[in-house]
C-alpha cells in the first residue's frame, strides 16, 4: 500500500486528483501509477486503469490472475469492471468513495449476478491518511 500512497502524492502533486494503485505478485510491485486524467486528456487513465494496463504489458497477458491490487480510493465501476476482466486476487483500497465508488457503495459492482470474477475486498486500510490527502487536495482548489 506504501507505493499506492507514493503514487497518489505524486499524482497530487501533478495537479491529479491523488489516488494511486499498485499491482503486486508474489511480494513484488509488477506495476504502479497514479491518476493521469489531466496529463493524458484520458477520462479513463485512473490510477487502477493505467497500473492494471502496465502489469499486463509487463506480464504479458490481460489475465493478472495471483495479482493482487492496491488502491487509496474506492474503485469506481469503471475501475471494479477492468479489476473483475484482469482476474485480480485481491482488492485492498483505503478510502471509501460513498460518491463514485462501486465496491461497497453505489451500485456493489462485484456483488451483481453479471459480475464473472469477484475478487477478495479489503477495505479501510489507512483511511484516514488517504481521506486526508484527497481533503487537502480538495481544499485547496475549491473555496
Amino acid at each position: 500500500m506504501e507505493r499506492a500512497f507514493a503514487e497518489a502524492r505524486a499524482a497530487g502533486a501533478a495537479g491529479e486528483v491523488p489516488v494511486g494503485a499498485a499491482v503486486v505478485r508474489d511480494g513484488a510491485v509488477v506495476a504502479a501509477a497514479g491518476n493521469a486524467t489531466r496529463r493524458d486528456s484520458d477520462p479513463t487513465a485512473h490510477a487502477e486503469m493505467v497500473a492494471l494496463r502496465a502489469a499486463a504489458r509487463a506480464l504479458g497477458d490481460d489475465r493478472l490472475a495471483g495479482c493482487d491490487l492496491y488502491v487509496t480510493l474506492e474503485p469506481c465501476a469503471m475501475c471494479a469492471g477492468a479489476i473483475a476482466h484482469a482476474r485480480i486476487r485481491r482488492l485492498y483500497f483505503a478510502a471509501p468513495d460513498p460518491k463514485g465508488g462501486a465496491v461497497e457503495h453505489g451500485p456493489r459492482f462485484f456483488g451483481q449476478p453479471t459480475c464473472h470474477h469477484v475478487p477478495e475486498v479489503y477495505g479501510g486500510i489507512r483511511e484516514s491518511e488517504a481521506a486526508a490527502l484527497l481533503r487537502e487536495f480538495f481544499a485547496g482548489i475549491r473555496p
